[in-house]
């Protein structure tokens, strides 16, 4: 495993589309194992492989418990959402938007269709925070940034001392 530069906003790959992965292989499987250490050591919740530089249509995300602990990790590959229920704003961060965080209106449930590492089809529902953190990879899998659909751009230095008081 290695860790992998993450790419800021400004950066040309997180604008365009991935591609569909064809074949799962050693340097899928790499990159998986790679993405999930960045993510660690970034200490994000996800990430998507073209925050990585790599235009495959790949997304690994934490699954969180009720008192905030990592409890198991999802990778998802070729992932498309099946249908989507009820909306909610809520703030996000973005590990390549390092200096901005949104409000931003997202399905409270979803449900998601991808291959996992074996390539055996999977489906997966989602609702609360992992359902907001699918959709935000799937975007970025899409070229789309939550610069784009934020509502309300936040400095993160406010947010911090909105939550202190």
């Amino acid at each position: 495993m290695a860790l992998r530069q993450i790419l800021n906003d400004n950066h040309p790959a997180l604008r365009n589309p991935t591609n569909e992965v064809k074949k799962i292989n050693k340097g899928v499987l790499r990159l998986l194992d790679d993405m999930i250490e960045t993510m660690h050591e970034a200490k994000g919740v996800g990430l998507a492989a073209n925050q990585v530089g790599v235009p495959k249509r790949i997304l690994v995300a934490l699954v969180m418990s009720e008192d905030g602990e990592a409890e198991k990790i999802i990778e998802l590959i070729n992932p498309v959402c099946e249908g989507a229920e009820g909306e909610e704003l809520g703030i996000e961060g973005c590990l390549s938007v390092p200096d901005q965080c949104g409000e931003i209106p997202r399905a409270t449930k979803i449900t998601v269709r991808a291959l996992n590492r074996e390539g055996r089809e999977v489906f997966l529902e989602a609702e609360g925070l992992l359902a907001r953190i699918l959709q935000h990879e799937m975007d970025h899998l899409d070229g789309i940034l939550i610069t784009d659909k934020a509502v309300r751009l936040i400095d993160p230095e406010e947010l911090q001392s909105e939550e202190k008081s």
